[in-house]
């Protein structure tokens, strides 16, 4: 086994999630990251927690899926699973990352919604989302395995507490403040309060790896538009160039380049799907290079992303109303060239580059 996925599994269990004896741990990875879960056990025997492992096979879930009529009810004994769980690690991997492409979007929305209670008691327990190198996400990303197996591990083994102390910075910035300005290219001229609101210092515990600042936006104040120039992957489908229009914190008007139908059934799937749950800034400069891998885009240095669907409870302040939605979609904006942040009538970021680094004009 390749000694960094024992760093791998080691900087999960330590640092990500705390893990201890007597933890209940539910350990979900596709079958390709099974050298992954193999170290997570030998972990888990290591400090005497108890594992249960999920294999998440796309195929399986397709096969359901398109089964299926399109009615769903949250399955009870995966409530009583995650209830009763200490800890979640969920590793993503793909041996084929268009496996679900045939499914329609109407029945993802509506398995999405039947799976909400279950999701919103996972993130009430400790967790933590991470990735793994598979030959299927190194193709998608342009790269031969070995560059992308050392991309993975460059963006995930890395001294968090230095990557902390400087998001921290930016965090200093967006805590207190009342309204952020995004102006990006052409296309992107968007204003949200923040006011009330948490900024949370992602430095590798739930998402590894970290490397982002993000907050949420007061429900209703979103207005303006927003052009999402790099491409996501969702339901197994590439959509690109997302444009949205907010008005009152509502999209009320969307188009896609390429798989439009796939956005819409996001935005239906319910009402909180129209508003934004989520302003991020990336921060990790290891994560250099734009991979289809939404786990690592985020995180990018340069980018700012934005969500619909769901806003984390850990962001909202008391008074201000939390975005309930089934769903959280990540989009991203590249601030490399043209664009600026804006916080409270100063300028915090301009190109990419924050006020606090060197470069800053």
């Amino acid at each position: 086994m390749d000694p960094r996925i024992r760093e791998h599994a080691g900087v999960i269990a330590e640092h990500s999630v705390d893990l201890g004896a007597g933890d209940d741990v539910v350990i979900a990875a596709h079958p390709v990251a099974s050298d992954l879960a193999v170290a997570l056990h030998e972990v888990c025997g290591d400090v005497g927690a108890n594992p249960v492992y999920l294999s998440g096979d796309d195929r399986a879930n397709r096969a359901y899926l398109r089964a299926s009529e399109g009615e769903f009810e949250t399955p009870e004994h995966q409530r009583a699973l995650t209830e009763a769980a200490d800890v979640f690690v969920f590793v993503r991997a793909n041996e084929n990352v268009t496996e679900t492409s045939d499914v329609d979007p109407a029945i993802n929305a509506a398995y999405s919604r039947a799976q909400q209670p279950i999701r919103r008691e996972r993130l009430s327990k400790r967790w933590c989302l991470t990735g793994f190198p598979a030959s299927a996400n190194a193709q998608l990303a342009g790269m031969s395995t070995e560059s992308y197996e050392n991309f993975v591990w460059d963006a995930v083994n890395k001294d968090w507490d230095a990557q902390r102390e400087h998001q921290e910075r930016m965090v200093e910035i967006l805590d207190p403040a009342d309204e952020v300005w995004i102006r990006s290219g052409a296309e992107t001229d968007i204003r949200m309060s923040v006011a009330g609101n948490r900024t949370i210092n992602d430095y590798g515990e739930k998402n590894l790896p970290g490397g982002e600042v993000f907050t949420a936006p007061v429900r209703e104040s979103v207005e303006g538009s927003v052009h999402f120039d790099k491409p996501l992957y969702q339901q197994g489908r590439e959509i690109t160039d997302v444009r949205l229009e907010f008005e009152d914190g509502r999209v009320i008007a969307h188009s896609a380049a390429k798989n439009e139908d796939v956005l819409a059934e996001i935005l239906e799937t319910d009402d909180g799907a129209r508003y934004l749950g989520e302003l991020g800034i990336g921060m990790n400069r290891e994560i250099d290079r734009f991979t289809y891998n939404m786990l690592f885009d985020e995180k990018m240095g340069d980018t700012v992303h934005m969500a619909v669907g769901m806003a984390y409870d850990e962001c909202v302040g008391e008074g201000n109303a939390v975005n309930e939605s089934a769903t959280h979609v990540d989009m991203i904006v590249d601030m490399a060239d043209d664009s600026a942040i804006e916080v409270d009538g100063e300028v915090v970021q301009r190109d990419g580059v924050f006020v606090f680094e060197d470069g800053f004009e």
